[in-house]
């Protein structure tokens, strides 16, 4: 009886999820994200190590979360993760400039809700359009869904860092300011806030956008046990043990993370990098907006390698870009030194659609949310162990207050760190490589 419904759930979905991936990972204060909380008047180890709080909230939020999207509905845990979204925004906006304890106490807040948000989200959003999709027969469209959303998703971040790198600038502002014919005068204090407020508005977005999305009536959940706690840590119980005896899953997961999570320490600095190279802040935002641009180059070529490779020779192709981009900043070539960030932002991209292939296409519908939530929380304990060495590393060289040759100094650790991991993860899988070499069925 409700057949003729499914269509419109499944297309409504797919143009929500896009939109709300759009949303929640484009966001306005990038282009500036290391240098706005610096500039609020945070010590660099400081802001280190809520990045570090930040990851370990996703970690302890990741699989539970999953477990109950699996158990509860996907549409509950993406209305929640909007809500955070619109709350740590909240708390970032009033947050007091050089507040001491004070402002340290409303950043770890904002860390904490930001952390939850990336948690609840994290596979539920997936699971919820995929289910969609394989309630009217039409999974085989999910590489064209993830395509769309990196594409999208890239044009959101051009406009993100474009806008918000132009609001956070007093200097552009006032020159703006003065040729419009006005006198008032911006003082950094107060443009830091404007890509917040911005980034305020779009979650307020997001969460409209949630509200309309619909669970697929013929959902799995619908024949299982009503959910418990229980239930929740059985099924977070029996995704683990998929995962470890499924080799094509657990490299994609383990060797996804040790390529991710140094890639993300350094663009968690990006702009103080910028900043170190000597280009101007008015850059920032251009070069954000070029790095973004470059998901709608890689979109296509992340298609055409999961259709056309193996997952072990994708996983190399990255690891040597990544390699090529670490070695490259850690030069501190001035003014172009910005074109190592380019391999980089490329890898990162690519790795997130080969990844999210893999493992939508491994997993069962009654797993899947709990499987995609195992994958954020190994990719965000890794982030927040990788932070965690980077915060001792600005540390061994002595963060005196001058953030900017205090990650001169330690940024030389992370091509060393990216290949001792890679190494590993060679000799932890030399058993498997005939099962990782496998071309993927049509």
């Amino acid at each position: 009886m409700s057949a003729p419904h499914a269509p419109g759930i499944a297309e409504g979905n797919r143009k929500r999820f896009i939109a709300f991936r759009v949303l929640f990972n484009a966001r306005f204060y990038y282009p500036v994200l290391a240098v706005l909380f610096l500039d609020l008047g945070l010590s660099a180890t400081e802001y280190t190590l809520l990045n570090f709080v930040w990851a370990i909230v996703i970690v302890l939020g990741e699989v539970p979360s999953g477990a109950l999207a699996d158990r509860l509905g996907r549409r509950p845990l993406v209305i929640a993760a909007a809500a955070c979204m619109v709350l740590e925004m909240l708390v970032l906006l009033v947050a007091p400039f050089n507040g001491g304890l004070t402002l340290l106490l409303f950043c770890l807040l904002n860390r904490v809700l930001s952390g939850a948000a990336e948690a609840m989200a994290s596979g539920a959003d997936e699971s919820l359009v995929y289910d969609s999709l394989v309630a009217e027969s039409r999974s085989a469209e999910w590489p064209n869904v993830l395509a769309a959303v990196m594409h999208w998703q890239s044009f959101g971040m051009v406009v993100a860092m474009l806008v918000g790198a132009t609001v956070y600038d007093p200097h552009l502002l006032n020159k703006l300011m003065v040729f419009l014919g006005g006198t008032f005068h911006f003082e950094q204090s107060l443009t830091l806030r404007f890509p917040i407020a911005l980034n305020l508005i779009s979650a307020a977005v997001a969460l409209w956008l949630t509200l309309g999305m619909r669970e697929p009536e013929a959902s799995h959940r619908i024949q299982r046990a009503p959910a418990s706690v229980g239930h929740a840590w059985s099924d977070i119980v029996g995704a683990g043990a998929w995962i470890l005896r499924t080799p094509l899953a657990l490299f994609a997961i383990v060797g996804g993370v040790l390529i991710d999570s140094v890639i993300r320490i350094f663009l968690t600095f990006g702009s103080v990098y910028y900043r170190l190279i000597d280009l101007p802040e008015a850059s920032f935002g251009l070069i954000g907006a070029a790095m973004a641009g470059l998901g709608m180059a890689v979109s296509p070529i992340a298609r055409w390698l999961v259709h056309s490779g193996s997952l072990l020779r994708n996983y190399v192709i990255l690891a040597v870009l990544a390699l090529i981009g670490l070695l490259g900043v850690a030069l501190r070539i001035p003014l172009w030194g910005v074109l190592f960030s380019i391999p980089l932002a490329a890898a990162m991209t690519a790795l997130g659609f080969i990844i999210s292939n893999t493992l939508n296409a491994q997993v069962s519908s009654a797993q899947r949310a709990t499987v995609l939530s195992f994958k954020g929380l190994i990719f965000n304990l890794g982030y927040g162990f990788a932070s965690l060495i980077f915060a001792l590393a600005l540390r061994a060289v002595r963060d005196d207050g001058n953030a900017d040759q205090a990650f001169a100094g330690a940024i030389e650790v992370l091509p060393l760190w990216m290949l001792f991991t890679l190494a590993l993860l060679a000799l932890m899988f030399r058993r498997h490589r005939v099962a990782l070499q496998a071309r993927p069925t049509a």
